[in-house]
């Protein structure tokens, strides 16, 4: 199979170097990077890496930046896309349980943090903000997961053409499940483990991550 591993990046030049060598160390060739009007040398730093990388002209977020980029490997043929972080978050050595469930006829695959045996998960973001958002998620997209945006998955080629994020920032976290809901598309989850440089979405992000959504919602 053809992967292709999918990057958004703003303002990551202190680690994006070097979770670019750990993919390109690994065996991973297809890796497209979405700079999205970094102002730092996010840029710099990933053109001088053997990968493809899409600028932003202006800030978008997130969400416009997957879209982008898994735009981008759709169109150059890859049969898998996985969606990793640009902070070092992520863990490379995870990428094949999701490959693995592709495999075996899964159509997107998103990584848990609450499938395994991570102890490392600040308590406050861990019942404050995943567990409500787990049930919250549920609500609003009809799919149940153990994890609320988690932003490792991966999909094959059928559901990548399928799947449409139309939220440029982080409401596409809860987009995606729904889309997946919509579909009827075949899912599973895979235990991975998070590396926590920073402390990251906090409550007021979650909560206006479900705001964002739900405006979308009201207005398509």
């Amino acid at each position: 199979m053809k992967t292709f591993i999918v990057i958004p990046a703003y303002n990551e030049e202190k680690r994006i170097g070097q979770v670019i060598q750990d993919l390109l160390g690994s065996g991973y060739e297809n890796i497209v990077v979405v700079n999205d009007a970094s102002s730092d040398k996010t840029d710099v730093i990933v053109k001088n890496c053997a990968v493809d990388c899409i600028d932003h002209i202006v800030n978008l977020g997130q969400g416009a930046s997957l879209r982008t980029g898994t735009q981008y490997a759709v169109d150059q043929g890859a049969d898998v896309v996985v969606h990793f972080d640009s902070d070092g978050q992520h863990q490379v050595k995870d990428i094949e349980k999701f490959t693995e469930k592709i495999s075996d006829g899964y159509d997107v695959v998103i990584g848990s943090r609450y499938l395994g045996s991570q102890e490392n998960i600040p308590f406050s973001k861990k019942y404050f903000i995943h567990k409500p958002g787990v049930w919250v998620n549920w609500i609003l997209t009809g799919l149940k997961l153990t994890d609320a945006h988690n932003g490792f998955r991966a999909m094959n080629r059928n559901s990548a053409q399928k799947i449409r994020i139309t939220q440029d920032r982080m409401a596409h976290a809860s987009e995606i499940p729904a889309e997946i809901k919509f579909h009827d598309l075949k899912h599973a989850e895979v235990p991975v483990d998070i590396i926590y440089h920073e402390y990251g979405q906090n409550l007021r992000g979650g909560i206006t991550v479900v705001v964002d959504f739900v405006k979308q919602k009201l207005i398509s």
